[in-house]
């Protein structure tokens, strides 16, 4: 199937077939793919947690807001943290990247901004992983829904990771044919090209 009928029907899920799950190989396949996620400059500062374990995912799940039942109703839920220790980060993610890359970059144009620009150039570079990673589960036939609406503290305390902080998580599973969000049942609907893209 062509990328583009891909983006047609991919959309954030809001009812899971429970019958249906992820495979470990798939798991295994997604882990490998978030690895070589993009970033600028190759800068890498994040941490991708996969929480297959009941226990644990229904405690995130309640921390998780009107996510809940997503969360429980698959079995693999995947965590984005990033980097909260700028010092740390640049000891450890960009002394392995070229200098100039740091020097003709970085540190001229982020970091001369100051710390919370720092965090933020940081944040975006999760993000970016965000959109290869849906990408990535469309390719292989699964359904994911990316939510920002989780009780970040909650999850940094559940998870104990020092470092880092969550950002999002995102459920991945395939979808019950009956959720009313299903494009089969409501029509994806976007701005027309014209009023998005601009060719010059």
């Amino acid at each position: 199937m062509k990328f583009s009928d891909l983006a047609k029907t991919r959309y954030a899920t809001k009812k899971y077939d429970t019958t249906k799950q992820v495979t470990n190989e798939q798991i295994d396949e997604l882990k490998e793919i978030l690895r070589l996620s993009p970033s600028s400059i190759n800068s890498q500062p994040w941490k991708f947690t996969f929480v297959t374990d009941k226990a644990v995912k229904k405690e995130l799940a309640s921390h998780s807001y009107m996510n809940e039942q997503s969360i429980n109703n698959v079995r693999l839920l995947v965590v984005f943290s990033v980097m909260n220790d700028i010092t740390h980060f640049e000891k450890r993610n960009l002394s392995v990247l070229p200098e100039a890359w740091v020097t003709g970059f970085y540190e001229p144009l982020v970091k001369s901004n100051g710390p919370y620009a720092v965090k933020s150039w940081m944040e975006s570079q999760v993000y970016l992983s965000l959109g290869f990673f849906l990408s990535a589960c469309a390719s292989m036939g699964l359904d994911a829904t990316p939510m920002e609406g989780i009780d970040r503290k909650a999850y940094q305390h559940i998870l104990q990771q020092d470092g880092y902080a969550p950002l999002f998580a995102v459920t991945v599973g395939y979808a019950d044919r009956s959720d009313w969000a299903h494009p089969d049942n409501l029509p994806k609907n976007r701005f027309q090209l014209e009023e998005v893209v601009h060719t010059i």
